[in-house]
């Protein structure tokens, strides 16, 4: 899912953790749990109240120089390891030899954290702090760390600088080495009550239809739902999406991303497989089977796999709109293949 700012509001459930995170001690934690439940607004969260010159018990005051340098992308003592199409995406500045590279086309944003990038981390955690509150290095999303770049990191954790904290956030845990989690002090992103973020998310602009539909949807992830919303998905958009899907309506998704309609599909896959044996489905609103009905699940196991392979080639196909038309093949087929 793509990733969303801070510009809402800050949920309940976050700011909730954030007030558990700051009453604790430590120099390095590790926020981790499934994608949308806002381990980067967490994140940030910390990394303003630590470098907050007004701090309280709450978190960071939002009112004082440090934390509108923090709003606008400016502030000294912070440093912001992602990769270059996530900062991109959430509009915090590159370097000027990353941008100037990129403008004169010698190469594509980077979508790992580079090594240039820590090395430019460890050199700033080792500076005296700018304005007196120490230094905050957030990393997002860790797991885009290559081997090379974690390595340079560890030894940061090993021996850190003493006014420097580190805050590391995560949507695959497992992926990162296992000396980086040691060192770290972990924290399971809670999952908000499904009332208080449908409440939360009509608060941010969406109907109530489109924040109940959504969050079923999202399974539960609010983060998920407001990037759902952001890209112009509406509640009718994914009731239509099953049937649309096994009658091959190819131009039902033609403005959808490969990202979104792989993971739309996934979605599908799970659920028709789950109704097929009799469990509840999840993501959509998918009707009881009468026994001996329905797509067969040899054929359901084998379109899951074929959209595992989709989503490992899905960032660079041979041609998008080629896959696209063989994504609904695929789940056409599926879907109407007989038990």
């Amino acid at each position: 899912m793509r990733q969303t700012d801070t510009t809402h509001s800050t949920a309940p459930w976050i700011a909730a953790q954030a007030r558990q995170l700051l009453s604790q001690q430590g120099h390095a934690w590790l926020l981790h749990g499934p994608s949308g439940l806002g381990q980067y607004p967490l994140a940030l969260a910390l990394a303003k109240a630590w470098l907050c010159e007004a701090p309280s018990a709450d978190g960071a005051c939002s009112l004082c120089p440090s934390c509108h340098a923090i709003e606008v992308r400016t502030h000294a003592d912070l440093c912001v390891l992602m990769p270059e199409t996530t900062m991109l995406e959430l509009g915090w500045p590159l370097s000027e030899k990353a941008q100037s590279e990129i403008d004169d086309k010698k190469r594509k944003p980077s979508r790992e954290i580079r090594v240039d990038a820590m090395r430019d981390a460890i050199e700033f955690s080792q500076r005296t702090s700018a304005r007196g509150r120490g230094k905050a290095v957030l990393v997002f999303p860790a797991e885009q760390m290559n081997a090379i770049t974690a390595n340079a990191l560890l030894k940061t954790l090993e021996e850190p600088p003493g006014d420097v904290r580190f805050v590391l956030a995560t949507e695959s845990s497992h992926q990162l080495l296992p000396t980086i989690r040691s060192r770290c002090l972990g924290h399971a992103m809670a999952w908000p009550d499904a009332q208080l973020a449908r409440q939360w998310l009509q608060q941010q602009g969406l109907s109530v239809e489109d924040a109940s539909r959504f969050l079923q949807a999202a399974g539960g992830r609010p983060d998920d739902v407001l990037a759902l919303h952001a890209s112009g998905r509406k509640a009718e958009d994914w009731l239509r999406f099953p049937a649309a899907m096994a009658t091959g309506e190819t131009g039902f998704v033609r403005d959808w991303p490969l990202s979104e309609l792989v993971d739309a599909l996934q979605k599908l896959c799970h659920d028709a497989m789950a109704v097929q044996q009799g469990a509840t489905p999840r993501f959509f609103e998918l009707k009881p089977l009468r026994p001996g009905t329905g797509p067969t699940l040899a054929a359901l196991s084998q379109w899951s796999v074929a959209l595992k392979n989709s989503r490992r080639t899905m960032d660079h196909p041979f041609n998008g709109g080629l896959m696209q038309e063989a994504l609904v093949e695929q789940a056409r087929t599926a879907l109407n293949s007989i038990a």
